[in-house]
């Protein structure tokens, strides 16, 4: 209970400015939309998944990758409260470390959620079919390895907190290459043999395809069982990373 409790105080704490500044939540909609927008009419004759519409693969590759990139930045925000001292001094309280990663992951998490609902709604009438319970559950799987990702970013921010332009550079270099990796954009079942085998060692890779099977009605799939366990590992992984970090930033 009291990991629950620690985790809603530290949600309500980052999620208030948020709210405040809701406008952020639109324009983090703007390049998805833009995808949406100019990508989808390029694709032209190339065909879903059994004839379907290419927006019930694109679609999933979207969200995914809104998920990937302002989780994988999350980390920034805290780089200034680390400069400023707030973070420390939010530390010195006793509240569980694990409790104030999920909490400020959840805080990124909730306005993705509703973003990905918006770009599911907007697609919709270009072709998108609804599949409702499975594509929750595929946001859910995605909300768990957010956490993952927020938490492996933020222990990047507190390894980088005296050089800003580390956590940047580090960020990029790795988020760039995993969604081009992970067949955000086109599946990678097109790709030549070689591309093809090094996206297998991506974790984003299974992560994409449960969601292109989620999207397209099924959930009884092995590439949903394997998107569900990397989703797991990731997030406890990221979560004892960054726990060991904020231990060490609070010591």
């Amino acid at each position: 209970m009291s990991f629950i409790s620690d985790t809603a105080i530290s949600f309500r704490r980052e999620i208030g400015p948020t709210l405040r500044s809701w406008y952020y939540i639109i324009f983090g909609l703007v390049q998805p939309l833009l995808y949406l927008a100019l990508f989808v009419p390029l694709l032209g004759n190339v065909g879903g998944p059994d004839g379907a519409s290419p927006l019930q693969w694109f679609v999933p590759g979207m969200v995914v990758m809104l998920v990937l990139f302002t989780t994988v930045s999350c980390g920034w925000a805290l780089t200034e409260e680390l400069m400023s001292g707030s973070f420390e001094r939010f530390l010195a309280t006793p509240m569980s470390r694990p409790a104030v990663l999920v909490g400020r992951a959840l805080k990124e998490l909730a306005p993705l959620l509703v973003q990905a609902l918006i770009l599911i709604v907007v697609a919709t009438p270009f072709g998108l079919v609804l599949h409702p319970l499975h594509m929750l559950l595929g946001l859910a799987m995605l909300m768990v390895f957010g956490v993952g990702v927020a938490s492996l970013s933020y222990a990047l921010a507190i390894a980088s907190k005296h050089d800003g332009s580390l956590f940047y550079l580090v960020s990029h270099s790795v988020a760039l290459p995993m969604m081009l990796l992970g067949g955000v954009l086109l599946p990678m079942t097109n790709a030549p043999d070689w591309l093809y085998a090094a996206s297998r060692f991506n974790p984003l890779t299974y992560l994409v395809e449960a969601e292109r099977v989620l999207f397209i009605g099924e959930i009884v799939a092995m590439p949903v069982l394997y998107g569900a366990l990397v989703a797991v590992v990731v997030a406890l992984v990221g979560l004892a990373v960054g726990v060991s970090q904020v231990r060490k930033a609070s010591l």
